[in-house]
């Protein structure tokens, strides 16, 4: 029997073990390094793939990075909380109404700022601005149950929208504009779906109605105008520059960088964040060593056949239609995501999809039912995505204890049915669209 098939996937479940469980707050990228490191070591990985493998993640993690970067910013100059404080008060103090307007701000931030800036920027304006109002827990919770669970099921419309959806996308070559077109209809039906789910799960634990009166007016928590101001013609930037760098084969971590740069320099000159604790304290850059590393162990499955495997099923779902296979990946990619992380799952599936020996408009359209099930795939368990992790820490920070037997009980029942949904309207654009 050969022992490196063995060995990688004993490394793998070590790496994914550690990163979970952090013990003694050991980083995620130093866990990650020691097992890309033994990987290489122990002759389970050349040093040609981790090359390869670099040139596959460095720019979504470098453009991930920068978009935590712009997002911790407009956070600290109080953004999204005015953001927060406006649809509380257009809601008029209609707890329903409320309910759906912060599953709708939750979309339109992950689309933007990504996932992981929708759940862990907006959960904590959202817990405190609700528990300002003076509702008991149980009303409390619904809140910050949909903010949490939309950041991830609406992040599908655009590359940025989730680092599992830049790693695909240039494992691909699939440009920005590209990527918007056949993703933002199927985000729709996430978005519609994931409003449904929630609702009707939450229903009765909705508060009927609250006093807006009580809070504060949006425009007294902008804590800089000037740097409000220019975030909104820094997204216009940003976006002129996402439709040039498909056409001109640029990175998009390049154009979101030269935005970053923009931004801190602004914020630098203001003088109203302490950029240095910014840059080299808050910015996640263990995500870079992480996403390398991480990636670097994954290979080792790759190499040890695991993705041949995959790929076999996959071809098998094909022969029933591209329905089916559709369905199958985008399912094999979710239970993949639940049960070991999105991170490596998306790179599993995606090296998995290129070994199928199908065309390549169909690797593409499976390229993204796997994006589809790595981004709502992780909801069904705690450790689906280190989002969720953070989301869960930051909320225990605040009080707010989430059994994982609550949330993988809330998150089995609300996800295959959504995820379902989704990939069907994939599908059904598919038809429209053609191609």
């Amino acid at each position: 029997m050969e022992i490196k098939p063995i060995l990688s996937v004993i490394i793998f479940l070590l790496t994914i073990l550690f990163v979970i469980w952090q013990p003694k707050g050991l980083s995620i990228g130093w866990t990650a390094t020691i097992g890309a490191l033994l990987s290489l070591l122990l002759g389970i990985v050349s040093f040609s793939d981790v090359l390869f493998v670099t040139k596959i993640v460095w720019d979504a993690t470098i453009a991930f990075v920068g978009i935590i970067f712009i997002s911790l910013i407009l956070d600290k100059i109080g953004f999204f909380e005015w953001a927060a404080l406006h649809i509380m008060k257009k809601a008029g103090g209609d707890g329903n109404k409320l309910f759906i307007y912060i599953i709708f701000l939750g979309a339109l931030i992950s689309a933007f700022f990504a996932n992981d800036g929708a759940a862990l920027m907006l959960t904590p304006i959202v817990y405190a601005k609700i528990k300002h109002l003076g509702l008991k827990d149980k009303f409390i919770l619904p809140f910050i149950m949909a903010s949490g669970f939309v950041a991830d099921t609406t992040s599908l419309p655009l590359v940025i929208s989730n680092l599992v959806n830049i790693v695909t996308a240039d494992f691909f070559g699939i440009g920005f504009i590209e990527y918007a077109f056949k993703m933002i209809i199927p985000n729709f039906f996430s978005l519609i779906a994931t409003l449904i789910v929630l609702y009707l799960y939450f229903k009765k634990d909705i508060v009927k109605s609250y006093d807006p009166s009580i809070l504060k007016n949006p425009e007294e928590v902008i804590k800089d105008w000037f740097i409000f101001r220019l975030s909104w013609w820094l997204g216009g930037f940003l976006l002129i520059g996402f439709i040039i760098s498909e056409i001109y084969k640029i990175p998009v971590s390049i154009i979101i960088s030269i935005g970053a740069i923009i931004l801190g320099i602004a914020t630098y000159r203001e003088k109203i964040v302490d950029m240095k604790q910014l840059i080299f304290k808050e910015t996640p850059w263990k995500i870079v060593v992480f996403s390398i590393g991480m990636y670097v162990v994954v290979y080792g499955l790759k190499n040890a056949g695991l993705t041949y495997e995959l790929s076999k099923i996959i071809n098998y779902t094909y022969n029933f239609g591209e329905l089916s296979a559709i369905l199958g990946t985008g399912f094999l990619a979710a239970f993949l995501s639940a049960v070991m992380n999105n991170m490596p799952s998306v790179m599993v599936v995606n090296l998995a999809i290129a070994e199928t020996g199908l065309s390549q408009n169909i690797k593409h359209l499976l390229g993204f039912a796997n994006v589809i099930g790595c981004d709502l795939g992780p909801k069904m368990t705690p450790i689906g995505s280190l989002a969720t992790l953070l989301w869960l820490h930051v909320l225990e920070q605040k009080g707010v204890k989430i059994s994982w037997g609550y949330y993988f009980k809330v998150g089995i029942i609300l996800t295959p049915p959504v995820l379902f949904f989704t990939l069907i309207g994939l599908y059904l654009w598919k038809l429209i669209i053609g191609g």
